[in-house]
């Protein structure tokens, strides 16, 4: 059902959010200056995008979830408790993007299956815009050209 889709990626976009704004805190190291834009930018990105997923559950005539207890049960993004090194920060929210990714591309399926162009369309900028972190995260933990 496309409103519970909706639902698992508003909770786990806002904990992506919200692991990525932590790792804009807390990262350390030489390039600190420049993976704390990083950091920040993709939180900003993902955080804004958050309201219009709410909107698009209203709009199916459900209620969005509002509560960190919600968005924890509904979430498939692990909290982070620890501070882990900069690299290690990368990987996960690497990781935790292509869950995000898979999300969209089950809601996308579920937009179409509903025949819901303008959730559709949503989506379809949610997916470009994740494939986006992901080229951006890939490429901060490449090590070597190929």
């Amino acid at each position: 059902m496309l409103a519970d889709d909706l639902k698992q990626l508003l909770a786990s976009s806002f904990a992506f959010y919200l692991k990525a704004k932590n790792f804009h805190w807390n990262v350390e190291g030489p390039d600190f200056s420049q993976y704390h834009k990083f950091f920040d930018k993709l939180a900003t990105e993902v955080f804004e995008s958050t309201d219009l997923a709410a909107e698009y559950i209203r709009v199916l005539d459900v209620y969005a979830p509002g509560s960190l207890m919600r968005y924890q049960e509904l979430s498939v993004i692990q909290d982070q408790t620890k501070i882990p090194r900069a690299e290690l920060m990368f990987e996960e929210l690497k990781t935790d993007n292509e869950k995000l990714l898979a999300l969209i591309g089950t809601a996308i399926a579920s937009a179409k299956a509903e025949n819901q162009e303008g959730i559709l369309n949503f989506l379809a900028e949610r997916q470009d815009a994740h494939g986006k972190h992901n080229w951006m995260l890939r490429s901060f933990l490449k090590k070597a050209r190929a």
